[in-house]
């Protein structure tokens, strides 16, 4: 029997890795965390930000690896599903490119058949703010909001159909698992 898939979709430091921590240590199954930052640090430099490349086009020069990355990406969690691994992915898929290209297009074709709950994960901005500015990961931190952050908060959500969204800006982490728990079909 294959694993159940979660895909947790939102804006970098929207909670999404938390969440997926909490997922695992608080949802009964076997949970394979297998997300942007996991993936991302799979990679060599020539190929960063990889899946994790942020939208308004900035790298057309990398768009048609990040299509062959995301086909990767899938590929690798339909395998772990089909092994019968419970999968949980913190994601900020966007279709802003350069080139028309949109990664649920990919995750259709690679995970058909395997039923993924899609996610979205919301943060105000300034919750987003506060914690980019707490921890900066090589950013500049301060006053403001950068343009690509602000453009992360629009491009992310943009036409996808979730089975749920979850504010964890407001909500703690193992509510969350709580909540996702509780649409999630039980594992076998």
């Amino acid at each position: 029997m294959p694993g159940r898939i979660l895909i947790l979709n939102g804006a970098p430091r929207s909670g999404k890795s938390t969440l997926a921590r909490a997922v695992q240590a608080h949802v009964p199954g076997r949970w394979i965390n297998w997300g942007v930052d996991a993936f991302n640090g799979t990679l060599p430099p020539a190929l960063l930000p990889g899946i994790g490349l942020r939208p308004g086009g900035e790298r057309p020069d990398l768009e048609p690896e990040v299509r062959r990355l995301y086909t990767g990406f899938f590929s690798a969690m339909a395998g772990f599903a089909r092994q019968g691994f419970d999968v949980v992915a913190d994601l900020g898929m966007h279709s802003v490119y350069a080139a028309p290209f949109d990664p649920l297009d990919v995750l259709r074709q690679e995970l058909n058949g395997l039923n993924p709950i899609l996610v979205g994960i919301d943060c105000p901005i300034e919750i987003i703010m506060a914690r980019r500015n707490a921890d900066p990961r090589g950013y500049v931190a301060g006053p403001g909001i950068p343009a690509p952050v602000a453009r992360w908060q629009e491009a992310v959500h943009e036409g996808k159909d979730y089975a749920l969204r979850l504010d964890m800006g407001n909500l703690a982490p193992e509510a969350g698992a709580a909540r996702l728990g509780g649409i999630m079909p039980q594992s076998m």
